[in-house]
Parts: C-alpha cells; sequence; structure tokens
C-alpha cells in the first residue's frame, strides 16, 4: 500500500490545529482561577486518538496504512534527525523560560511543578505499562516496546500543559507548543522508531494525563503536598545518562 506525500503531509498540517480547536474552554471552566472543572466534552479528542492507536492493534487496514506511511517515508527520505529526542521536552520547559522572563502563568511556580509532575507520573506509567502489555515491533526492529509512543506522549503532554498555563495570556503560546509536540511525533515517523498508531496514542495519552493533572490538582495539593508549603526555589531540566533520556525535577519546599 503507497501513502501518496501529499496526503501525509497533509495530515501532518492539520493534525495539530484540529487538535487545538478541541482545546477551546471558557473562563467559567477554571477552579479559583488556576484549575479546570472536568467535562465530559475535553476527553473527545484525546479519547479519539489512544482509540485509533488501540484499534490499530488488531485492524489489518489500520495496520496497511501504518505500513503504506513507513514505506513513503524510508522510500523518499534518507538519514536521520534526532531533533525529536530534545524536541519532546521543548513544551514543558518553554513554560517555565517564559516565567523567567517575566511573562506569568495561571499557576505559580509551586502549583504549576506540581501539576507538570503529576503530568508525567500519570503519563510515564501509562506508556510504559501499555509497552510491556502490547509488545509491538518497531517499525526499525530495533525492539518490542513500540506502542506508544513515549516522545510523542511527553511531547503532547508539555504541550497540553503549555496551552493552559499561557491560553489566557496568548493563543500563540498554545498554538506553538502543539505544534512542537506534533513535530515531535512526525520525527518519531521519520527516524522510523514508530508507527503513526503508537504516535496517535502517544498523543492522546499525553494531553489526557495533563488535564487528569489539573483536575485532581486541589486534591493533590491538599491531601499530599499540603496548601501551606511553598517552593522557595524548583529546576526542571533534560537528563542523559548515556543510555536514555528523561526529564529531572527538583523541588524545594518549605
Amino acid at each position: 500500500m503507497s501513502i501518496p506525500k501529499k496526503n501525509l503531509i497533509s495530515l501532518i498540517l492539520v493534525l495539530p490545529f484540529y487538535l487545538l480547536n478541541a482545546q477551546e474552554l471558557s473562563k467559567k471552566d477554571s477552579i479559583s482561577n488556576e484549575n479546570l472543572k472536568f467535562k465530559y466534552k475535553q476527553l473527545i479528542i484525546p479519547t479519539l486518538l489512544i482509540g485509533y492507536g488501540v484499534i490499530g492493534l488488531a485492524s489489518d487496514d489500520l495496520k496497511d496504512f501504518n505500513l503504506g506511511i513507513r514505506n513513503e517515508v524510508t522510500d523518499d527520505i534518507d538519514g536521520k534527525l534526532t531533533i525529536d529526542d530534545y524536541s519532546q521536552y521543548a513544551p514543558a520547559l518553554s513554560v517555565y523560560a517564559l516565567n523567567l522572563c517575566g511573562i506569568k502563568g495561571k499557576n505559580n511556580l509551586r502549583n504549576r511543578s506540581i501539576i507538570l509532575g503529576t503530568s508525567y507520573l500519570l503519563m510515564s506509567g501509562t506508556v510504559m505499562g501499555l509497552k510491556s502489555l502490547t509488545k509491538v515491533e518497531r517499525p526499525d526492529g530495533s525492539g518490542f516496546n513500540s506502542f506508544p509512543s513515549g516522545h510523542t506522549a511527553t511531547a503532547f503532554a508539555g504541550a497540553e500543559f503549555m496551552w493552559q498555563e499561557y491560553k489566557d495570556v496568548s493563543v500563540w503560546y498554545g498554538i506553538s507548543g502543539y505544534i512542537v509536540a506534533t513535530g515531535t511525533g512526525f520525527f518519531r515517523i521519520y527516524n522510523n522508531k514508530h508507527w503513526l498508531t503508537d504516535v496517535a496514542a502517544g498523543a492522546g495519552i499525553g494531553i489526557l494525563s495533563t488535564k487528569v493533572a489539573y483536575w485532581i490538582f486541589p486534591y493533590v495539593n491538599k491531601h499530599i503536598f499540603k496548601s501551606k508549603k511553598n517552593i522557595s526555589t524548583g529546576m526542571i531540566a533534560p537528563f542523559y545518562n548515556g543510555n536514555q533520556m528523561g526529564l529531572g525535577m527538583i523541588l524545594n519546599l518549605k
């Protein structure tokens, strides 16, 4: 099966704006102007993305579609770009960079750090659990941990984090985060590391993890971190140990 290149490019260009259209929330959705109330409609896009990925595990048609995209990429593109190893963290780190530049987001350092940490905990647990359960072979044959894409999940969790923190300041901050996240997913396919269904599921898991982190923040704040505690210092930075890359968070609570 051969997928026309123009169709693949159109899909990549349309995806971030399609996702952003589903992220529009009114001010009445906030809790004390900081967090989101649960609404079922907010589950639609991440559920569709995750559902598409899960169905792709058993659907011969979607497997053929995956294979067609992989063949199109490997036939027409030479070489690899490892930018996705770094771009996955860009949206989340941008939130802290903007704050350092004096552009304040929705939450203070303490609250947004707790929210991001909760999101990454939910996202990484879900991704690692599904990788161990499904054991899908990667397109390049390098392993059996293809589903879902962890890089994409990390990128979209950060993109949703950036959207929630800065959508009331400027919609373009949120759009830029989703464009970077979509680019990360594209490069996972470009580098022959993931199928389209892996990337779709990863995107859905990332978005949903951050949404859930905002929804449960009042409980986490009250019962785990105690609302009277403050963060005097905090730092989030990527790390590399020679084999794996990740994102570290250090918080100094008082």
